[in-house]
């Protein structure tokens, strides 16, 4: 039963205990944030038999005021399921294909023939994978879109938030569409629009709860880091991204300079629709260092042993070279949690390699005089730190007899010709 219609929104507000009665478990509301009272009566209806599971499915597309309604009055007693656009997947009628990390290890070989043809996706792409458009193959997508977005800025956006210059918000989602698939400045996005930061900072959580976009954050093993560090903005739609930057033909996207954002932006929005669309949280993240070298993506798995991490580059072209690795090698060097891991010095045994001077750039491990110290920040004047037990943890990077606590404050008169050693990783 859909509220959208004004008699039965007039029935479900005026009755609404009638009206639940009148259309009685189990059955679909559609459109209820039109009507958020009716919560209240559902939630009556639920507390009479909470064994009864699966009786109620609210949906809505005003995903701020349905979010606002169902944390107010059905707290404990619903799932919240997030539907984007279509999958690659769900188009082919395969929605439980398992992503090639999850089926059983395999040689690579085994699992995909480089001379088999790639299916070309530019076209859905460009088209983009809403239901209706994968549904009737003869609708225009760009007239599609254009209503679209002019239906979601007019209705959702202005109807649901403060959002007083609505052409300069559409400036705004064009401009952010243009920067899909790089780091979001959002201080240089206000300057150029003529914003201040804080709107700019207010339109993006708009979008983002309205599920047109979504950011992805920097890896680090640090969760604090991750919350602060310059995140990507990703569009949950390619079709919704091509027509705001004037994509309007496959063979241009393919050929053109956003391919390969476009491409990433695909990929990574795959791998976010598998997840949510399967009730999980995604755990997606990228990987940079301050010099440049990165990984597109790093999916976070949590296994019985631990977490481990896949990390992915996506390429536009058909032919892998060593030099696309770079990325995932700098990974391996700085180890499995964004720390420079030891290794011996080429051309010296293991005890003088590991008794060598050494300032690692990831956490500043300090190895001199036969003391092993970690000093928390690059570059910091003085500190104090000790042996930690993921130190100990490492076979053979140190040898034994230097492995001592190191506890009295650390300044560099400690270390008087201590030396970066940028070869050390």
């Amino acid at each position: 039963m859909s509220l959208d219609a004004p008699e039965t929104r007039e029935a479900a507000v005026t009755d609404p205990r009638g009206f639940l009665a009148a259309f009685p478990a189990p059955v679909i509301l559609d459109e209820v944030q039109n009507a958020p009272a009716l919560l209240s009566y559902v939630k009556e209806r639920i507390d009479e038999d909470r064994s009864a599971r699966g009786q109620w499915v609210l949906s809505g597309s005003q995903n701020l005021l349905l979010a606002a309604g169902v944390t107010e009055s059905l707290a404990g007693r619903v799932a919240l399921l997030r539907l984007l656009p279509l999958s690659l997947r769900e188009l082919a009628r395969d929605p439980d294909r398992p992503l090639p990390w999850e089926r059983p290890q395999r040689r690579l070989s085994a699992m995909a023939d480089p001379s088999a043809p790639t299916p070309d996706y530019w076209p859905t792409f460009v088209r983009g994978l809403f239901p209706q458009l994968a549904a009737e193959p003869g609708l225009d997508p760009s007239l599609w879109h254009d209503s679209y977005l002019g239906t979601y800025l007019e209705r959702d956006v202005r109807g649901m938030t403060q959002v007083g210059d609505l052409l300069q918000f559409q400036l705004f989602v064009r401009a952010l569409a243009a920067r899909s698939g790089q780091l979001l400045n959002l201080s240089g996005l206000a300057r150029e629009l003529g914003i201040a930061v804080n709107t700019a900072k207010r339109w993006l959580s708009i979008l983002e709860a309205s599920y047109q976009v979504f950011t992805l954050r920097p890896y680090h093993a640090n969760l604090n880091k991750r919350l602060v560090k310059t995140p990507k903005v990703y569009f949950t739609d390619t079709g919704t991204l091509c027509h705001l930057v004037g994509l309007r033909d496959a063979s241009h996207a393919a050929a053109g300079p956003m391919a390969g954002a476009l491409l990433e932006t695909a990929v990574i929005g795959e791998l976010l629709k598998a997840a949510l669309h399967r009730g999980e949280t995604a755990r997606l993240h990228f990987w940079r260092t301050a010099t440049g070298v990165e990984v597109d993506v790093l999916a976070q798995l949590w296994e019985s042993g631990g977490e481990r991490l896949v990390p992915l580059e996506v390429k536009t072209s058909a032919t892998a070279t060593a030099r696309m690795a770079r990325g995932i090698r700098g990974l391996r060097r700085h180890g499995r949690h964004g720390r420079a891991w030891l290794r011996r010095v080429p051309g010296r045994p293991p005890a003088a390699a590991g008794r060598r001077r050494h300032v690692v750039a990831a956490r500043r491990v300090v190895v001199a005089r036969g003391v092993l110290c970690r000093q928390a920040e690059m570059g910091a004047a003085s500190g104090s730190a000790t042996l930690s037990a993921e130190v100990r943890a490492w076979p053979g990077a140190i040898p034994g007899p230097i492995l001592r606590p190191w506890t009295r404050p650390m300044t560099r008169r400690c270390f008087p010709r201590a030396r970066e050693c940028t070869s050390t990783t």
